[in-house]
C-alpha cells in the first residue's frame, strides 16, 4: 500500500508546515511533540505516524508534559466549541448531578495534589469509570502519577492522530 492510497496520510504528508502544525496542536498541545511529528514527515503508513507519535510522547520533558496537559479540559467540563473533548468525554453526557458534583470535587482535589488536570483517555469510558480511576489515582505518589499521565496522553494522541487521518 502506498501513501497515495491512504488519502488522509497523503494529505498530512503534503500539507503546509503551518497547516500541519495547527492540526497537530489539536492532537497534542505540546509544541515539542508537534515539532517532532512534523520533522519526521513524510510517513509511509499510518502505523509509522502512530509510532512517531509514541516516540515523541516518550521524549517529552516534564515541561512539555505540563504543556500537553494544559491543552486538556477537566473531565466533565469539555471546552465549549471543542468537538474533540466533547466526543472524548461523551461518557459524562448522561451523568447524574451527583456524579458531576463528585467529579468536580475530585478534579479539584487532584489538581491541588498534583498541580495539573486529571488526564485520562476517556474515549469509551463511562462517567463512573472515570470517577473510579480518578479516585484510585489520587493516592498515587507523584512520580507514579506522571508515568500514568504520560501513558494516558499517548493513548489520547494515538486516537486523535488516527482521527486526523480519517478526517483529513
Amino acid at each position: 500500500m502506498t501513501t497515495s492510497s491512504i488519502p488522509g496520510l497523503a494529505r498530512f504528508n503534503t500539507q503546509s508546515a503551518e497547516d500541519a502544525t495547527t492540526a497537530l496542536h489539536e492532537v497534542c498541545a505540546s509544541v515539542r511533540w508537534g515539532s517532532a511529528i512534523l520533522s519526521r514527515r513524510p510517513y509511509a503508513t499510518p502505523e509509522d505516524l502512530l509510532r512517531a507519535g509514541d516516540a515523541a510522547t516518550a521524549e517529552l520533558t516534564g515541561e512539555d508534559l505540563d504543556e500537553a496537559m494544559a491543552g486538556h479540559p477537566p473531565i466533565g467540563r469539555p471546552r465549549p466549541g471543542d468537538p474533540a473533548s466533547a466526543r472524548e468525554q461523551r461518557g459524562m453526557d448522561g451523568a447524574s448531578e451527583d456524579l458531576r458534583a463528585e467529579m468536580l470535587e475530585l478534579n479539584l482535589a487532584y489538581q491541588e495534589r498534583f498541580g495539573h488536570v486529571f488526564l485520562i483517555c476517556a474515549t469509551g469510558a463511562t462517567g463512573e469509570q472515570m470517577r473510579d480511576a480518578l479516585k484510585a489515582r489520587l493516592g498515587n505518589p507523584p512520580g507514579r502519577e506522571r508515568e500514568i499521565v504520560r501513558a494516558e496522553l499517548g493513548r489520547i494522541n494515538r486516537i486523535r492522530l488516527t482521527r486526523l487521518l480519517q478526517d483529513a
